[in-house]
């Protein structure tokens, strides 16, 4: 199918395929970060994990949500470059509803329930909605925080 018959989708595959590192690990050619990028207009490059640091002096930075952040995990030996999600909605203090690409690999997930399960209720631990089994993941995966939009 030619690209100009996909539409807005397409475009945003696309610039998927621009994301920082390599762009082919083992999420294929959709990244979450140039997703991210392209919902919130956050002026980040590069794997997803170093949006922490890059937003530090930029964009300001918080441990508890808001609708529009970013909430930045780490990378681990299961998410070499990290990951990236945007807060759609906050349902409580320990549960959001975030819009993010290629947390199942190849499809941008909307409204997917994350749970703050760390010990300080500071989001520095979350586990995520895995909608192949309809249910939330067993993983619990570190997280830097929430950068939040600007302004």
């Amino acid at each position: 199918m030619a690209w100009w018959r996909l539409g807005a989708g397409g475009a945003l595959l696309s610039l998927a395929a621009c994301a920082g590192g390599s762009g082919q690990g083992w999420h294929g050619a959709l990244q979450c970060a140039p997703y991210a990028r392209q919902v919130t207009h956050m002026q980040m490059q590069g794997d997803a994990a170093s949006w922490w640091g890059q937003a530090q002096g930029r964009y300001p930075r918080a441990h508890a949500p808001k609708p529009g952040a970013v909430l930045v995990f780490r990378a681990t030996g299961r998410l070499p470059d990290g990951h990236v999600s945007v807060v759609r909605a906050v349902r409580g203090p320990r549960e959001v509803l975030v819009d993010q690409a290629n947390w199942v690999p190849g499809r941008i997930g909307r409204a997917e329930p994350v749970v703050d399960v760390s010990g300080r209720n500071d989001w520095s631990r979350v586990r995520v909605w895995w909608s192949p089994i309809h249910d939330m993941g067993k993983t619990v995966y570190p997280a830097y925080g929430f950068i939040l939009p600007a302004g």
